[in-house]
């Protein structure tokens, strides 16, 4: 295999990886019943007038299954992390006691369930389609070398396969993201 060659498909794995680490990144954010700091990652609060993240103002912490308590390092910050939660619109009232702020999740019904499950196969199906774009991308510069003549025909079609193999695996793997977080949405 020529060098170049290797550079397409080294590229087109890490750019895999990103699209399955993006994935990662979005199913962490889809609420499964139980109390996850992460469910606040994304929201932010103004602090001495820059926009900070509420894990850099407070400390975040799940006291059980359905509560995440949130204890500021500055009593002052209660107000305004109360305010920017519900801003965000997540779908939990903050509960200010004074000291903390404790936000209770609900238990999820049926129908909700099912709702955020089609947000996740959502999110799926958009990694697919980037992980397909990559795919596509590189074996058109595959054939763009092929075309060129700085590559035989059997050398390409043995690259086209390496990519198709990449892309196989890459798939299999957002669907093993997807199994094991609809498994966790509907355990009860």
């Amino acid at each position: 295999m020529t060098e170049e060659l290797e550079l397409l498909l080294e590229d087109a794995e890490s750019s895999m990886k990103k699209a399955i680490s993006h994935l990662e990144t979005e199913l962490t954010k889809i609420r499964a019943g139980k109390a996850n700091p992460t469910m606040l990652d994304g929201i932010f609060v103004e602090y001495y007038g820059a926009p900070t993240p509420i894990n850099q103002v407070a400390n975040v912490s799940v006291l059980d299954v359905r509560t995440i308590s949130i204890q500021p390092w500055e009593k002052k910050m209660l107000q305004a992390i109360e305010r920017s939660i519900m801003a965000a619109n997540i779908g939990i009232t903050p509960q200010n006691d004074g000291n903390q702020i404790r936000l209770f999740l609900p238990p999820l019904t049926e129908e909700r369930r099912r709702e955020l499950f089609r947000k996740a196969s959502n999110e799926g199906e958009q990694s697919k389609v980037a992980i397909r774009s990559i795919r596509r991308d590189t074996i058109e510069q595959i054939k763009k070398l092929q075309k060129d003549g700085d590559l035989s025909e059997d050398a390409s079609k043995d690259a086209e396969n390496s990519v198709q193999e990449l892309t196989d695996r890459f798939i299999a793997l957002v669907d093993k993201h997807l199994a094991a977080k609809e498994k966790e949405m509907m355990a009860i």
